[in-house]
Parts: C-alpha cells; structure tokens; sequence
C-alpha cells in the first residue's frame, strides 16, 4: 500500500519532533519534509508533493491562518492545524477550520494525530473556488411549529456555516451537535452568531426551544438533548460517550425524535464514523423529515453514508442545497406542516 505522505509545518524544532515520532510510528505513514515557516513549506510543497500538510498557527514570516487561506486558495489539499487548545487558540482553530482546515489537534498532545492523517489522507478537499454559495436569506418566511436537529463532525464548521447561512431571523428553533472540543464550542458559537442573522448561542441546560434561536452543543462534558413539556427546553444531561462521543448526535436525534416526531427535520452532515445514524433513523420512523449531505460534497462521508445505508436518510442533498430545504419543510406553508 502506498505511503501517506506528510508534510511537517512548524517553527519549533521540538514540536516538529514530536510531531515526526509521533508519525513515524505508523508504517502508513511517512514524513518527507519539514519546514520552519510558510516560505520555505510553499518551495517544500512544490518540491515534495505531499498528500497532507501538519500547519502551526502561529508562525514567523507569514500566520499559518494566512498561509492556509493562500493553500486553500491556489492549492487546495488536507491540512491539519496544530494550535494551543487554548481559548485564543480555540478562536484562530475555528478560523482555520472555516477556511477549509481538516482538523485541529492540540499540541503538545498528538494522541490522536495519526487517525486524523489517515482521514485527511481520504478527505474530500474543496478548495475556496469550489465551493457553491448558499441561497440568500428568505424574506416573508413564516416558520411552523417544528424544529430542525443537526448532526456534524469533521468538516462541520465550515459546513454548518453553509446550513445556516440562508436562515432567516426568526427560523424555526435549531438544535445542533457538532464533535469539538470543549474549549472549542464557545468560539464557533460566538463565530456563527456574528455570521447568521438567528441568535446563536451555546446550549445551556433548560433553555427554552424558540424561533429564531439556534442552539450548539457544548463540547466535552454532558450530551444535547430536547425535553418535551407545554415549552420544549434544552437538556444536558451527563452520561457515558456514546459511539465514542460526547455530546452524541445520536442522543441528540433520538430525544428530537420523542419529544418532536412528524414536527422535525433531522440533517446529519459530514462527518467521519456512524455517530447519528441510528438517531436519524428513529426520527425518519417517528415521522420526520430527515436530510443527508452527498458524498460530493461531504469533506468526509462517513456519518452520512452511515445514515443512508441505515434508510434514515430520506433525502441526499449538496450542502449548498440543505439549509434551504431544511427552511422549506419547517415552513407554515408546507405540506403537512402541523
């Protein structure tokens, strides 16, 4: 089998070491270069071809925010940002990662490095070029009584940013699950809230459902969930992972499922293993509609193709298409809009 070929970006000869042993560990793997700033990796990138690319984010001559948007831009190919999971770290990472970063892991930590240059290594990389505009926001939109959850994982920032984008003020209340770390979540709230006209917001255990509200999960301690009653709330509830995470899409789901049914629209996008498919299974079989994002269009298609093998996908759409129909089947004026 072919090597994966990596490219190590990073102005810290120490942690360009780690970086290296931590790869080198894996026989699929080969590390054929290093850089110690953005000029010498744009002339190594030429030189080397490399399959994926390990980029600091903070780095002399040139920010690695800076030299990712030029990669995005003229060369699009995996990148995985190395950064301080710090909260200003976890603001430049949501940056990196919404201009079409694969990944972010934390250094000096590199545990989890490996899988995630072997997903990179298969990822679907779209450069800014590539990418198709969202419709416009909806005037006169008159939302029924319904909600719409949202399940993502790798690749999701830049995707949900997408999603949400046509959403107009007062949308139909918005439950999202995206697996991040927890220093993470607050940062990509703050961010979609500057961007979409909604509110935005961290979820916070017994937040009332409401128009116009879109709620994020927090990362890291307890699960998302809806509870039912005369005002449906936000719930989060402690637990073990679940399909090795926490928060769990499929939590998410199968409580949408319960409480909404037929007045839901379950989206799960892109996202590596089947987190959310047995949810969004429940939901189609209590009677919502439920959306998948394409393979096409899917940095990696994994929770979807996981959804869709499974029949909970009713609908497989690009991702500049699904906010959209989402916005359409939580409309008064759909059919069969209760």
């Amino acid at each position: 089998m072919k090597k994966i070929r990596v490219l190590v970006v990073d102005d810290s000869p120490t942690i360009r070491g780690l970086i290296i042993a931590a790869l080198s560990a894996d026989s699929s793997i080969e590390v054929v270069g290093t850089a110690g700033d953005p000029i010498e990796a744009r002339a190594a990138i030429k030189e080397l071809n490399p399959d994926v690319i390990t980029l600091d984010v903070e780095m002399p001559k040139m920010s690695g925010i800076e030299f990712l948007e030029k990669i995005m831009r003229l060369r699009p190919m995996p990148v995985i940002m190395v950064s301080t999971l710090t909260q200003a770290g976890a603001s430049v990472s949501i940056d990196a990662l919404a201009l079409g970063a694969f990944d972010c892991v934390g250094k000096p930590a590199f545990e989890d490095l490996v899988d995630k240059v072997k997903a990179a290594a298969r990822a679907h990389v779209r450069g800014a070029g590539d990418r198709v505009a969202p419709s416009p926001r909806q005037a006169g939109y008159r939302p029924a009584n319904k909600i719409i959850a949202i399940g993502s994982s790798t690749g999701g920032v830049e995707a949900l940013m997408q999603v949400l984008a046509p959403f107009p003020e007062n949308c139909p209340p918005t439950v999202i699950t995206q697996h991040m770390p927890a220093t993470f979540t607050a940062s990509f709230a703050a961010r979609l809230d500057r961007s979409c006209a909604p509110k935005v917001q961290e979820a916070s255990d017994g937040a009332p459902l409401l128009p116009g509200n879109v709620y994020l999960a927090p990362g890291g301690a307890a699960h998302l969930e809806v509870a039912g009653g005369l005002q449906p709330r936000c719930r989060l509830r402690e637990g073990p992972t679940v399909n090795g995470h926490r928060p769990s899409v499929d939590v998410l789901f199968d409580s949408v499922a319960d409480v909404y049914g037929r007045r839901a629209v379950g989206v799960i996008l892109t996202g590596m293993g089947r987190d959310g498919a047995a949810g969004l299974l429940a939901m189609r079989k209590a009677g919502a509609k439920t959306i998948g994002q394409d393979e096409v269009t899917s940095v990696v298609y994994g929770m979807p193709k996981s959804a869709f093998e499974a029949g909970a996908v009713e609908q497989q759409l690009p991702l500049g298409a699904i906010g959209q129909a989402a916005l359409d089947l939580c409309a008064l004026e759909a059919r069969g809009a209760a």
